[in-house]
């Protein structure tokens, strides 16, 4: 399976910003679509938002729209997450994971095991 491995995570301040990058070492991204995912302690995880593998098309959580914006660069092999106004709801561990569907939201397939460690990101004053 598609092993992928996230970065960009931190400490921010309500009202902050902070860029996450998924990149895969060994395979390449460009004909996958990508989803971000989040789980916060206690939570499951859910899905944030998430874009094909033309960049194309793109899909958000409700809570985030507005906030957060996905992109690709397939030359780099690599997806981000772009967070603005963070909150502190938005504290959680970020993952980046292969997707099947995109709509109505971002969905892996239901034999999908291989997350990776994630990042962690906590916002706080």
């Amino acid at each position: 399976q598609l092993q992928l491995v996230e970065s960009g995570g931190g400490l921010v301040q309500p009202g902050g910003s902070l860029r996450l990058s998924c990149a895969a070492s060994r395979f390449t991204l460009n004909y996958s679509a990508i989803g971000w995912f989040r789980q916060a302690p206690g939570k499951e995880r859910e899905g944030v938002s998430c874009i094909s593998s033309s960049g194309g098309v793109t899909n958000y959580a409700e809570t985030v729209k507005g906030r957060f914006t996905i992109s690709r660069d397939n030359a780099r092999n690599t997806v981000y997450l772009q967070m603005f106004v963070l909150e502190p709801e938005d504290t959680a561990v970020y993952y980046c994971a292969p997707v099947i569907t995109l709509q109505p939201m971002c969905a892996t397939s239901n034999t999908f095991n291989a997350w990776g460690q994630g990042t962690l990101v906590t916002v706080s004053s």
